[in-house]
């Protein structure tokens, strides 16, 4: 039996629905062959029928639906033995995530997913990172807004900057016209899913130091000029800051941390922060983040945030997720800002000469952009594994794909990379 292209797993989900009517736009003008699995058969159909509805009347009566459940191992199997890749959309994968890795390692499947929580991430690579190697799977982690605008950003930066990169600093900022803030505050930005991947993120923290010393138990050398971490609160382009609270902090580390090990190549330091408009807004958020932070180190606590999420999250997370309106209407932008040296500089005996910033924009972060990057990072994983390092393994973004053409597609579907800035200091 041949295989299918990709199969969405977790498709009836929030972020799954959206991988779906990303499938089908891009099989329009790309031939695929693509399939939908999850647990009912009646929601599988359902959902077909809704995005075909939805996408312009599209008859997908025919897209193969597959059965299977993250708790019967044999149906994940069977699942991952009909497709090349999978995208895994069926989260929080710290409590679904890894019997499908397992079973794609079983019968030789790529996997591609939309984490973004470090501690499955890295414990995936710990666990499994050599089986996949030997099986010739790839299997790639944080393919969504965590992490590839920061991560493909910085490896867009190497690429481009004539000389050698040593640090880069991030800054998120989104926004969104006046008219959608009713709407937002009305229904929410955030599905319900993220947040409970935020929450038992948050609660198993404190695993991440003994994970890394055994995944890395040796330090990368200490390169200089270092990159110190800015104060929590400070203000950057008229705005005010705070560290970036995703993955993509540890997945750049890892990125940069696989060049030098593989290539010899220089890492480059990095530390991403989130921009807001006011002092009031940012100071607010830190009071809700410490209480959040705080409530998930017991069960009991833990079963609040999860059973009120609105209530918690200041109205912005609802179990029906943000409206198409919201959606559609949030952007987003990282500013990544470079510091190095032009060719020929005296790196030992001078400071940084040379400045590049790199601007990454999109729409509909966690659920738009995010789709996107997901599935062409499984059609990039199908097409152009003759590009990708080795046979398999566990990767980041930046390792995958840095010599793929992931971000001239991304580019050319409404995820763009640009360098806004490329001047000596």
């Amino acid at each position: 039996m041949s295989r299918l292209d990709i199969v969405i797993f977790g498709a009836t989900g929030f972020t799954g629905r959206k991988a779906v009517e990303e499938a089908v736009r891009i099989s329009k003008k790309t031939p695929i062959s693509w399939g939908v699995a999850g647990r009912s058969q009646q929601k599988l159909e359902q959902l077909l029928a809704e995005v075909g509805a939805k996408t312009g009347g599209d008859d997908l009566s025919k897209v193969k639906m597959i059965i299977a459940d993250v708790k019967d191992e044999q149906s994940l199997k069977d699942m991952t033995s009909q497709a090349k890749v999978i995208a895994n959309c069926c989260g929080p994968y710290r409590l679904y995530g890894e019997p499908v890795i397992k079973a794609c390692i079983a019968t030789k499947t790529h996997h591609v997913d939309v984490s973004g929580e470090p501690q499955f991430i890295e414990s995936q690579q710990l666990a499994h990172g050599a089986a996949a190697a030997a099986a010739g799977v790839y299997v790639v982690s944080a393919c969504g807004f965590d992490s590839i605008p920061n991560d493909m950003g910085v490896v867009f930066l190497q690429q481009n900057f004539p000389g050698t990169l040593n640090s880069v600093e991030s800054y998120l900022w989104t926004h969104m016209p006046d008219q959608y803030y009713k709407e937002m505050m009305t229904g929410g930005c955030i599905h319900y899913g993220t947040w409970e991947s935020l929450v038992y993120s948050l609660a198993h923290s404190g695993e991440l130091s003994a994970l890394r010393k055994q995944l890395f138990p040796t330090k990368l050398p200490a390169f200089k000029p270092r990159l110190e971490a800015r104060s929590r609160v400070h203000k950057h382009d008229s705005k005010w800051c705070l560290p970036f609270p995703g993955a993509d902090n540890s997945i750049v580390y890892r990125t940069q941390r696989y060049f030098y090990e593989t290539k010899q190549q220089r890492p480059v330091q990095f530390k991403a922060y989130i921009s807001m408009n006011s002092l009031a807004t940012t100071i607010l958020l830190i009071l809700n983040a410490v209480f959040v932070s705080a409530m998930t180190s017991w069960g009991w606590s833990r079963k609040l945030l999860l059973n009120y999420p609105r209530l918690f999250s200041m109205g912005m997370v609802t179990h029906d997720g943000p409206t198409e309106g919201v959606m559609d209407n949030t952007f987003f932008t990282f500013t990544l800002r470079g510091e190095g040296w032009s060719e020929g500089a005296d790196m030992e005996n001078t400071k940084p000469d040379k400045h590049m910033v790199v601007k990454v924009k999109g729409v509909n972060p966690g659920y738009g952009a995010t789709v996107t990057a997901l599935m062409y990072s499984a059609l990039t994983v199908l097409k152009e594994q003759d590009k990708m390092p080795g046979t398999g393994g566990v990767l980041t973004t930046g390792a995958a794909f840095k010599d793929t053409s992931l971000i001239k597609h991304l580019n050319e579907n409404n995820l763009t990379f640009e360098i806004v800035c490329d001047s000596k200091k």
